[in-house]
């Protein structure tokens, strides 16, 4: 999956980042996985959405 997402990113032309989190599948039921799933989206949020629209 890892490398599907890779390559996604790589055809981006927009600002994008790839964060992995250690220890979790692709479903994030894994203790704290979904709770730094969600930590790391919204600091993505609050860099790029500033309200300044």
């Amino acid at each position: 999956m890892v490398k599907l997402n890779e390559e996604v990113h790589r055809r981006l032309s927009a600002e994008s980042r790839i964060t992995v989190v250690p220890g979790a599948t692709h479903l994030f039921e894994e203790p704290g996985a979904l709770e730094a799933v969600a930590e790391h989206a919204r600091d993505w949020f609050s860099t790029h959405f500033t309200g300044s629209a």
